[in-house]
């Protein structure tokens, strides 16, 4: 199966540096705002990641819980981001779109009637944060069937053993998380020991595209550049938060920020 999130990593491959990968929570902080946003930072980035609001999302630091509040506070619902999955997907800067979110969504909706009005709706890829391996075959399974990208995810903890067997049915992406803690924290450990577990995953499959995600700022970015995806989430969240705490223009800020990310990639 070939998604275009395969040819958006290659396309980036292409010039040398990595795939750059958004990650904000769809409704954040009302439905305008938010496709604002995404349709602002588009240009910057090779493929988004919107987050479905959810009112425990556990592997979320204080940042992205914060954003998560706000939208559903504005009373965003599921069927609110596959509408507005639909009209960002007619902007013509639109990028490959992974939906993130938790599990018991999914189950309550019915797995495949909500693969399918993913599938309907444009979305490209799929995370399901608490839905791990080899619990998630039969899902992947279901993604697979409607050309939706099933994103796995690969801890530092991750066996040799266990990491062979994700790879080895992994569609066109990998997530590796860089560290042991929720999204947003400081790294805990340094950039040269994440890509160290990088080359690892790399080496058991070298044709799988593997993003790197948890820690990336600014400050750490240049450091990763090798990898073949870097996303960023929590700095772009903080940027919402702040915007909007001063009352300034969280569109233009955001971009800002996703600019000077691009540029240190380049």
């Amino acid at each position: 199966m070939k998604n275009i999130i395969a040819n958006a990593f290659k396309n980036a491959n292409k010039e040398n540096r990595p795939a750059l990968i958004s990650y904000t929570v769809c409704g954040d902080n009302n439905k305008k705002i938010s496709l604002d946003i995404l349709n602002s930072i588009s240009s910057y980035l090779d493929v988004v990641e919107w987050g479905v609001p959810h009112n425990c999302p556990t592997a979320d630091g204080k940042e992205i819980q914060n954003s998560s509040y706000r939208a559903l506070k504005n009373g965003i619902k599921l069927n609110n981001v596959f509408e507005m999955v639909k009209k960002y997907k007619k902007n013509k800067n639109a990028k490959p779109l992974i939906l993130m979110g938790y599990y018991q969504m999914i189950f309550n909706y019915g797995e495949k009637k909500f693969v399918k009005r993913c599938r309907d709706a444009g979305v490209n890829g799929l995370i399901v944060v608490d839905l791990s391996y080899p619990d998630n075959k039969k899902f992947a399974q279901i993604c697979k069937k409607n050309s939706i990208c099933f994103v796995q995810l690969i801890a530092p903890t991750t066996s040799k053993k266990r990491m062979r067997e994700i790879i080895k049915i992994s569609h066109d992406m990998v997530y590796m998380i860089s560290m042991i803690s929720t999204t947003g924290s400081a790294l805990k450990v340094t950039t040269k020991k994440i890509m160290e577990n990088y080359k690892l995953i790399k080496k058991v499959n070298p044709s799988k595209n593997v993003a790197i995600g948890f820690g990336i700022t600014e400050k750490t970015i240049k450091s990763l550049k090798k990898a073949d995806g870097l996303v960023v989430g929590s700095a772009i969240c903080k940027e919402i938060s702040k915007s909007i705490k001063n009352r300034q223009n969280a569109v233009t800020n955001v971009t800002n920020v996703v600019r000077k990310l691009k540029n240190k990639i380049k």
